[in-house]
């Protein structure tokens, strides 16, 4: 890892205090695989590896455990949090409410270039077969349902359990079938759209011929 981030005030990237600024590089090595569930994250490596003094670092600690990604343990330190069974059930539970209510939502407001955009993802989607490739469209395809509902709100809930998806262990698109179920639920969220849609095309030629006929 070459992450650098300069300790001048006056060059931190958009203005943003460097205890946020590693916070920021930590979930995304977090993200990225590199500090996996369970690792240890020292204080002063990620110090020296920044090149920032040790208070943002602890700062952007205390913020990670606030959300939940990392956990002070003793005798270990803070390492990359690992869920267990139960918030693993509990994590998908609100996965479940969140993201139906984002398809929902979308159904009714995505606009036809966005319904567009994720029947691309879904014909990509459909002509690879690399694991990951199909994982990071997945991802994608979800950002932009959650887009699509149009709705701030639900949207910063969404980016929130997006933080602590990063810690199920690997992608479930390696597993047999997977990529079929994935794609039928992608293709529903897709027809619900666009009935949708239909809906609101009909409705409005009714009430236009209607504004016709009592025009006469």
């Amino acid at each position: 890892m070459t992450a650098k981030i300069d300790d001048d005030d006056g060059h931190n990237q958009a203005n943003l205090s460097r205890a946020k600024l590693v916070q920021l590089t930590l979930l995304e090595t977090i993200q990225s695989g590199a500090f996996a569930p369970g690792d240890r994250v020292h204080e002063v490596d990620v110090a020296k590896w920044l090149n920032v003094s040790r208070r943002p670092v602890r700062t952007a600690f205390r913020r990670l455990q606030a959300d939940g990604l990392l956990v002070m343990e003793p005798w270990r330190g803070v390492i990359v949090a690992q869920l267990d069974q139960q918030q693993l059930i509990e994590l998908y539970a609100i996965r479940r409410v969140l993201e139906g209510a984002a398809a929902g939502l979308a159904a009714q407001h995505a606009s036809e270039s966005q319904i567009a955009t994720l029947n691309d993802i879904i014909a990509q989607a459909d002509e690879t077969t690399a694991v990951d490739e199909r994982a990071e469209l997945n991802q994608i395809f979800h950002q932009y349902i959650y887009a699509a509902a149009h709705n701030r709100y639900l949207l910063q809930a969404l980016n929130t359990l997006r933080d602590a998806v990063v810690l199920l262990p690997s992608t479930t698109y390696a597993l047999d079938g997977r990529h079929g179920e994935a794609e039928a639920v992608a293709r529903h969220h897709i027809g619900e759209a666009e009935k949708a849609h239909l809906k609101m095309v009909i409705a409005l030629e009714r009430e236009q011929k209607h504004d016709k006929e009592g025009s006469h």
